[in-house]
């Protein structure tokens, strides 16, 4: 078997930012602090419900400068990272039976898990099909849509400004997942029009367990008022944590975006033996596809261990993850392609550059070929 059955399809990678724009950003992020923060409060927080505030002051000096950087209304800091913030997001506006307009794909298992808890009636369409997602818009049955801003399928070409827009034309409000690509691609959910943009603040280098909604004001009170319990607060600390890890991330995942592409051009002009294709895709985190000419997939991961890489993602771009990721493809990825499971294998950079990625990539794959050459004689 060559595995030329299970090539890659064509991706759709979204845009990334360049790094003069990267720069810009955390430029801007810190204008925002600047206004919401006298110099010696970013040294202090405090904790507790505060009378009037229902949360520390600092987490609301905090959500006030992320709304500001991301031009919306309102934003509210919650615990459970990107899941919490889907979560809180979608129960505040949405109950039993009512109907949510989403696309027709494997959607992430632990909003899987949110939709099937709120009992929400789920209507799938084909983002893809821009007639199709006409059709379901103008039907009138829907209030809310659940947009994810990265891919599902790697097939996926759909344009999340383009989906946004045809929802907001035709009334239907929308609750984007920014997982994986706010700060990384030009605009999020929000800034292109969304009423909710939810993602973890843990994958942008943030303490654990943090996430953040980020909004209309309407939904966002609507969050706030459902996290009323002293114990389900993000406490000033961790909101600063936050804040501080978030300045640097602009210009960390430019530079990560370009090394993927560096390594990307340099494996299809076929630098490393063993590889037979690759593609950069959105799957869930922008990564590299690495399509392998024998079905060694699944044991690539511990082999490239003992040569530095992480065998298993931590957050996806937490604090945690600095070395290169070399792991399997996503479980959603699999569910609408599962015999790329034996020949594909997903490598993100993290603060790695090219060379070393390559480097792990090379000496793991002469390791595996030595193996399977001993079994195959016997040896």
């Amino acid at each position: 078997m060559s595995g030329e059955e299970h090539r890659l399809p064509e991706t759709f990678p979204l845009p990334t930012v360049p790094l003069e724009d990267a720069a810009a950003r955390q430029y801007r992020l810190m204008e925002c602090v600047a206004r919401h923060f006298e110099g010696e409060r970013l040294f202090e927080a405090d904790a507790g419900v505060v009378p009037g505030l229902g949360r520390p002051r600092t987490t609301a000096g905090v959500e006030a400068v992320l709304a500001d950087f991301f031009g919306a209304e309102a934003a509210a800091l919650v615990q459970g990272a990107g899941t919490g913030a889907i979560r809180a997001a979608l129960s505040s506006v949405l109950g039993a039976g009512d109907p949510l307009l989403l696309h027709s794909a494997p959607v992430y298992r632990t909003t899987a898990v949110t939709l099937r808890g709120l009992g929400v009636a789920v209507t799938e369409v084909d983002f893809n099909d821009r007639a199709a997602l006409t059709e379901a818009l103008a039907s009138g049955r829907f209030t809310w849509a659940y947009v994810q801003h990265t891919r599902q399928r790697l097939a996926d070409s759909y344009d999340p400004g383009e989906v946004l827009a045809a929802c907001r034309a035709a009334g239907v409000r929308t609750v984007v997942d920014d997982n994986y690509a706010v700060l990384r691609v030009p605009r999020s959910g929000v800034e292109l029009g969304a009423d909710a943009s939810c993602f973890s603040l843990f994958k942008l280098h943030g303490p654990e367990g943090v996430g953040v909604v980020v909004g209309a004001a309407d939904l966002v009170a609507r969050v706030h008022a459902d996290n009323y319990s002293g114990g389900g607060q993000v406490q000033g600390h961790q909101a600063l944590d936050a804040l501080r890890a978030l300045t640097h991330v602009p210009v960390m995942w430019s530079l990560q975006s370009a090394v993927g592409a560096e390594v990307a051009e340099r494996l299809t002009a076929g630098e490393v033996p063993g590889v037979a294709e690759v593609r950069i895709a959105n799957a869930q985190d922008r990564c590299l596809l690495v399509r392998l000419d024998r079905p060694v997939a699944r044991e690539l991961p511990a082999v490239a261990a003992r040569y530095g890489a992480a065998p298993y993602p931590v957050g996806s771009n937490s604090r945690y993850e600095i070395a290169p990721l070399f792991y399997r493809m996503s479980s959603s990825s699999l569910e609408a392609a599962p015999g790329l499971a034996e020949w594909t294998v997903r490598i993100n950079p993290m603060r790695a550059g090219a060379d070393l990625v390559l480097d792990i990539l090379r000496r793991s794959l002469h390791d595996l070929r030595e193996t399977h050459d001993l079994r195959e004689t016997g040896d």
